[in-house]
């Protein structure tokens, strides 16, 4: 199983939640798999580090029924707002999310072909994600067909 820091990990029915509608269980040994909201501090770090020009996007559908939506912005560390993926791992196995909630969208995004046909507050979602770290999102998967994926040129 999956160890170590997961600082925007939700063990609550939220993280429950977000697990069942995302079939987030083990492929093998059908274990739940750990859940929570998007942490852009850990993105950010990934994106660096990997020189990434785009960013894809999955499970977008998974967060439709959802009266608003979490977004990991920084950490908190005694009493330090951090914006920085902390280099020593004691600070990040003790650090907490600090969220900021974007309002959801309460209907289904499954049959959007275009990001244009997908709900203003899931388009919202996903241009606030590309301020936050700069980068486009490209793609959009947004169901479980090969098919549910919205191409974005930027």
């Amino acid at each position: 199983m999956g160890e170590g820091p997961f600082t925007t990990e939700l063990n609550d029915a939220t993280g429950e939640t977000l697990r069942r509608i995302g079939g987030e269980y083990g492929a093998t040994t059908k274990r739940p798999r750990r859940c929570g909201w998007l942490d852009i501090v850990q993105l950010r770090r990934a994106a660096r580090l990997n020189s990434l020009d785009g960013l894809i996007l999955t499970k977008l559908d998974v967060l439709d029924s959802f009266e608003r939506i979490g977004v990991c912005t920084a950490y908190r560390h005694n009493g330090k707002r951090l914006t920085e993926w902390p280099s020593n791992p004691v600070v990040l196995a003790t650090a907490e999310p600090i969220y900021t909630f974007l309002p959801g969208w309460k209907q289904t995004t499954t049959g959007a072909t275009s990001f244009r046909e997908l709900p203003a507050a899931a388009r919202a979602y996903i241009n606030q994600i590309e301020r936050w770290l700069d980068l486009p999102v490209v793609m959009i998967s947004n169901g479980q067909d090969r098919k549910q994926l919205i191409s974005r040129k930027k």
